[in-house]
């Protein structure tokens, strides 16, 4: 009997609590803009020890790469200079924040928190998709579902020699400890109306950090300080969820209403700490994942241990090439998008719908990149109360404190459509937790 037998009775059950507690996400679709609930599927994604080893050593490698290449960017810029990546297309970069330049942040950490996505290939070998260094989402979600899941299957969770996952919320204290340049921890987020809200107040409370809302916050004599009654705290990490170009509106957009003014001058001054540094897109560009192996060998002198999907950058003439005579057959994305938007499978495009998209990458070469099709696995996943197979992909999420750490879980997403390979949130997708085996 598999081990998830008497998880799958209790489906309904784990969805009703998960809705009790406000686990929601922002569906964008058909032009209208909806919050529903993210729905959970009990069947677990299970990676064995020795799989997991593999993956969280290419995992660390590839963040610590990812890391130093933004001090560099940011900095001396070696790696530009060493002709390892074009100046053009690195400072091309809708994420490269020019306010940034010359900014070391606490301890020279850009990304702490990086969720990396994967795919497992029907040959078992896996292959990075996708590198998020901004303000990734979904720790929280296998977080409280394998706690509910644990509740209404406890001897399962006492037989399975299963790595226990309720250990994120420490992980997360000692990261901004890491970095905190003195004074309490925060968690900012845009409000309670915000899609992620439940994801931001779960993670202050499983972190000990104090939860605020930007008008909690303000800057004087280029210091960040919490407001909290008639009395006011420093703050020393702020693990912000407010996009870059929110963040302070006295420096990058100035009609925003949920940034924090001043905020980049007690950051640039050395005063705080952000989580994640403010500039990090510039890394994770769907473009200058083209360079990551680059990377990987110019920074760590390592060769990469996990792939990248097999990718063409079209400003270079041999790819553009390549990518006229096949895009029926790849994926095209815009560098500039996320959450599943940008993405189209050539092979889903009528005729004139496929000709004016390689119009479009002919006159703007630097806004796309083109992938082969990974056919990724299908997992075993309750739909309309059967076990059906859909496509699903892995979020990792890597740490980096002391040392660079990857936690033993993940969210794992899964496609509810039959045949699709949209597996994100934003675009209508499920979830599932991951186990990690210890032997």
């Amino acid at each position: 009997m598999p081990a998830y037998d008497e998880l799958v009775t209790h489906t309904s059950k784990i969805n009703q609590q998960l809705a009790r507690y406000g686990v929601k996400f922002g569906l964008y679709k058909n032009g209208e803009f909806k919050e529903r609930l993210f729905p959970f599927d009990p069947i677990p994604r299970i990676i064995s020890a020795s799989a997991w080893d593999a993956l969280s050593r290419g995992l660390v490698q590839r963040v610590d790469a990812l890391n130093a290449y933004l001090r560099d960017l940011y900095g001396e810029k070696n790696a530009i200079h060493d002709g390892v990546i074009p100046e053009e297309f690195a400072f091309s970069s809708s994420g490269y924040l020019p306010e940034c330049e010359g900014i070391t942040p606490p301890k020279g950490i850009y990304s702490h928190i990086s969720g990396i996505d994967l795919v497992e290939a029907e040959g078992g070998e896996w292959y990075i998709l996708e590198d998020n260094l901004r303000i990734p989402s979904g720790a929280s979600y296998p977080l409280i579902a394998r706690s509910l899941c644990r509740r209404c299957d406890a001897k399962t969770f006492r037989t399975m020699p299963l790595v226990d996952n309720r250990d994120y919320g420490k992980r997360l204290r000692a990261v901004m400890d890491n970095v905190n340049t003195g004074g309490i921890n925060v968690v900012l987020t845009p409000g309670r109306y915000n899609s992620a809200y439940f994801e931001h107040a779960y993670l202050a409370e499983q972190a000990g950090a104090v939860l605020a809302e930007p008008g909690d916050l303000y800057v004087e004599n280029a210091h960040l300080y919490y407001r909290s009654g008639a009395s006011s705290s420093l703050v020393g990490a702020v693990y912000r969820r407010i996009s870059d170009e929110f963040l302070d509106p006295l420096c990058f957009n100035a009609e925003s209403l949920i940034g924090v003014p001043n905020l980049m001058v007690a950051y640039r001054a050395g005063n705080v700490a952000i989580i994640n540094a403010p500039g990090n897109g510039a890394a994770d560009d769907k473009g200058t994942y083209y360079f990551v192996p680059k990377l990987i060998k110019y920074y760590l002198g390592e060769e990469p241990i996990l792939k990248n999907a097999p990718t063409y950058l079209p400003i270079y003439p041999e790819d553009m090439a390549y990518v006229q005579d096949h895009a029926d057959t790849l994926v095209i994305k815009d560098v500039a998008e996320a959450g599943g938007y940008g993405v189209v499978f050539g092979s889903s495009l009528a005729p004139l719908e496929l000709a004016k998209l390689k119009r479009k990458i002919a006159e703007e070469p630097r806004r796309f990149i083109a992938q082969e099709v990974v056919d990724f696995l299908c997992l075993p996943t309750v739909i309309d109360g059967r076990i059906q197979p859909r496509k699903a992909d892995l979020r990792a999420f890597v740490l980096s404190g002391e040392t660079t750490t990857v936690w033993p879980s993940g969210l794992t997403r899964y496609a509810v459509e039959e045949g699709s390979a949209i597996v994100n949130s934003s675009q209508g997708g499920g979830f599932k937790d991951t186990w990690v085996l210890y032997h």
